[in-house]
């Protein structure tokens, strides 16, 4: 197939082997539970991988066990590494073989756990603080503002790394406002440290927060490259923010190269479905019960099945959302597990004919594929999301509003229409799909350019 010779023809023999190279890859959810992160993560090991047989490459994390478990071929640093560049443990190598089905459960007790105890340490010091002051008649007191640590393990790891890269995500946006004051704190250590900073497969916005944009105005045209996976809004937003249009450049996701080389031959027959309910997507008792009602109608219409597709795995965030309007159902396909690794994922979403989603990710999944999607939104965040991505793929996408007063008919008209759409659709979205990431991987060659021309000498 031609679009598999393009795809083959961009892998290249590296110009160097990377042995004095540190690559420090911001990772944009630090627990690595999120199945579109892991492959944009996947994907980008794998380049630079690639490029640099030889590079260290580290990603900042929570758990380097877990880390190591899903990609032996990085190394995982967390936010309070001591010495983040030290060469792992042996045992880390030993317990990550075991892969993530094992490692996953210990690891995420871990995580909970540590995250549990100090909110209990906290909650009991200040009923002693309270008592005391009872005790002594003094107006009780609040004490929960306790000093964080800093974020020296990232901060250094930064400092001495040969190229900071920013994994995409969709992040630098007032709906996450806390990780984009991170990620945009780390850019700025690393620029004042004269480390090359990059980032990739970003969707940008919406970012109207005056303190973000004025933190974002500061440190963005400090990066060397941005790779955005959308043009709707990401090139404006730029500009606003004073970015040199010489250094972005479009390039699609790049999770979308993992679901293509995943796709099967013959079309599928099931419908994917996820739904995400969250703060930054509500969506009210009654549309996911109007929406679970439909999708099961539909798939009893159609006489076919339903496959649950989670993309986001953190405190079980779609599990939660997208099985229990499944229940009543006999025709539903099991979901991947918990720790499954995310071409698992895209697998599952390629035994589909259509999916129905309101996770971004999974409708990129199913898009690389050839799969048409129905996209969910309540917000202007996600309604981003879905336009910008369907614009990247130029047909194939229907956005239905969960807020929309007919939400039943609306969403009855989208699935059947995708549904009857779904195979004259399926060359076009992958080819569409195979220019993206070709597109992608010229940004990559850019930032590949950029370190080779200037990367340090360092003892490893």
């Amino acid at each position: 197939m031609a679009d598999d010779d393009a795809v083959t023809n961009t892998v290249r023999t590296a110009g160097v082997d990377g042995a004095d190279l540190r690559i420090l890859v911001e990772n944009s959810e630090y627990w690595l539970r999120n199945n579109g992160d892991l492959a944009m993560l996947e994907v980008t090991i794998a380049r630079l991988r690639e490029r640099w047989p030889a590079a260290r490459i580290a990603i900042l994390t929570d758990s380097p066990s877990l880390l190591r478990a899903y990609f032996p071929a990085a190394e995982g640093i967390t936010v309070v590494d001591s010495d983040p560049w030290a060469r792992p443990a042996a045992i880390e190598g030993f317990v990550a073989g075991r892969g993530p089905a094992v490692v996953g459960p210990f690891a995420l007790g871990w995580l909970r756990l540590r995250a549990f105890l100090p909110q209990k340490v906290r909650g009991a010091r200040n009923r002693l603080h309270r008592a005391a002051d009872r005790v002594v008649g003094r107006t009780p007191t609040t004490y929960n503002t306790v000093p964080k640590r800093p974020h020296h393990g990232s901060r250094r790891a930064a400092a001495e790394a040969s190229l900071l890269l920013a994994l995409g995500g969709g992040y630098l946006t007032d709906a996450d406002a806390t990780q984009t004051r991170r990620v945009l704190d780390l850019i700025d250590h690393a620029a004042d440290h004269h480390v090359p900073v990059a980032l990739v497969g970003q969707g940008l916005g919406p970012l109207e927060s005056p303190e973000l944009r004025a933190r974002a105005k500061e440190v963005l045209p400090r990066v060397g490259f941005i790779a955005m996976r959308e043009a709707r809004r990401g090139p404006d937003l730029l500009r606003e923010l004073g970015v040199d249009d010489a250094n972005a450049m479009v390039t699609g996701d790049d999770a979308i190269e993992l679901a293509y080389r995943v796709r099967r031959n013959e079309i599928g027959d099931n419908i994917g479905f996820c739904l995400r309910v969250a703060g930054y997507a509500p969506v009210s008792d009654h549309a996911q019960r109007v929406v679970g009602e439909t999708v099961r109608s539909m798939a009893h219409e159609f006489g076919t099945r339903i496959a649950p597709v989670v993309i986001a795995e953190y405190r079980s965030q779609d599990r939660r959302s997208t099985l229990p309007v499944l229940r009543d159902a006999d025709n539903v396909v099991p979901p991947p597990g918990r720790f499954a690794r995310p071409s698992a994922i895209a697998r599952q979403a390629g035994t589909c004919r259509i999916v129905v989603t309101g996770a971004y990710h999974l409708a990129v999944f199913a898009l690389s594929q050839g799969i048409p999607v129905v996209a969910l939104s309540s917000t202007k965040y996600y309604d981003d999301k879905f336009y910008g991505l369907s614009e990247m793929f130029g047909c194939g996408l229907w956005m239905v509003s969960l807020d929309d007063d007919r939400l039943a008919e609306s969403l009855d008209t989208a699935i059947r229409t995708a549904w009857y759409e779904a195979e004259p659709l399926r060359e076009p979205l992958r080819k569409r799909a195979a220019e993206q990431i070709q597109l992608s991987r010229a940004g990559f060659d850019r930032i590949f350019s950029v370190v080779e021309g200037r990367a340090p000498s360092r003892e490893v």
